[in-house]
C-alpha cells in the first residue's frame, strides 16, 4: 500500500467524519433540532461520499453513496459516544 492509498482509504473518510461532526454541531447550535441531527448526518455523510470519494477520488457514485453512509452512521455514533463519555453520572 503506497501513501496515496493510505489517504484515499483511512485517513479522507476519517476527514469526513469529522467535518460532518463539525457541520452537525454547527446546525445544532443554529437551532435545529436535536432528533434530526442524526438525518442531517446521514445526508451530509452521503454528499460527502459521492463528492469527495465518488467523483474527486474516482470511484463512482454507488461507491460514494456507500462509503458516505458509513460516514454518516459513524459520525452520528461517534458524536453519541463522545456526548455520552463526556456525561457526568447522576
Amino acid at each position: 500500500m503506497n501513501a496515496n492509498e493510505l489517504i484515499e482509504y483511512l485517513i479522507t473518510p476519517v476527514a469526513q467524519v469529522t467535518m460532518v461532526i463539525g457541520l452537525a454541531g454547527i446546525a445544532k447550535k443554529l437551532g435545529m433540532k436535536k432528533k434530526y441531527i442524526p438525518l442531517l448526518d446521514l445526508a451530509l455523510g452521503i454528499i460527502s461520499g459521492i463528492v469527495i470519494f465518488g467523483y474527486a477520488l474516482g470511484y463512482g457514485a454507488v461507491n460514494g453513496v456507500i462509503v458516505g453512509v458509513a460516514i454518516g452512521l459513524s459520525a452520528c455514533g461517534l458524536f453519541s459516544g463522545i456526548k455520552n463519555v463526556a456525561k457526568k453520572e447522576e
